[in-house]
């Protein structure tokens, strides 16, 4: 039975974050986010390399709605009750990170979820599990990660038992709130509480891998130009 009152209340993002969120998944990648966040002493923040994008252009960013599943080896008198109050639950602006204890029995994700989740304001998601449906998510253009396909419904195989809670997904740690970004690099976790110092650090460091891209490009040694921008 979930506990409603452990659940995180959260607000949806404003116009102003969405409208952020999109420049910063243009200018930003996985690699910057994650050297930024080692520079703060804040590492093991890249989720596992199994979960791959469905499409190679998809990418994200968007704070964690998070979604608990477990096995279970019975049909259930509501198999789906906890789960579409998760997904009628997602606010504009969240990337849905769903945790299932890296089960490989069902694909709780698929082409409705995508779409719900898609027409309540979500930006994309993480399953650490399986998916299917996956020629139908291209076509919607939803951004999803995956550890891997399966076609078998979630029905008597898996259940959703609780959202909006902190869970561990592709081995990291994630609390309702954080910061998640993913390309085809792979997944990123950016704790809330410093959020805007990472994407700043971030944002720095993409200057400076442009300059030493350009001064490499034109010749000059890796020694000078590390010595000169300290970035590899």
């Amino acid at each position: 039975m979930a506990d409603v009152a452990s659940r995180v209340l959260v607000q949806p993002a404003t116009t102003e974050e969405v409208e952020r969120f999109t420049k910063l998944e243009c200018n930003l990648y996985t690699a910057v986010i994650s050297d930024a966040l080692d520079s703060m002493g804040i590492r093991e923040q890249a989720m596992e390399g199994r979960l791959r994008p469905l499409d190679p252009s998809f990418r994200l960013i968007g704070r964690a709605r998070t979604i608990a599943c477990s096995d279970v080896y019975h049909d259930c008198s509501d198999p789906y009750g906890m789960e579409i109050e998760a997904v009628d639950s997602i606010l504009d602006g969240e990337v849905v990170v769903v945790s299932t204890q890296e089960s490989k029995r069902n694909a709780p994700w698929g082409e409705l979820l995508s779409t719900a989740a898609k027409a309540r304001g979500a930006r994309g998601a993480i399953i650490d599990g399986l998916v299917r449906d996956v020629k139908k998510i291209q076509r919607l253009g939803f951004p999803v990660f995956a550890a891997g396909i399966k076609p078998v419904d979630s029905k008597g195989r898996g259940i959703v038992t609780d959202y909006n809670v902190p869970v561990v997904c592709g081995g990291v740690t994630v609390y309702p709130g954080d910061l998640i970004f993913a390309d085809y690099d792979g997944v990123v976790v950016i704790p809330q509480r410093v959020a805007d110092e990472a994407l700043r650090l971030a944002g720095e460091r993409v200057a400076l891998e442009d300059h030493t891209r350009e001064e490499l490009n034109n010749g000059a040694y890796l020694r000078d130009v590390y010595a000169k921008y300290g970035v590899l």
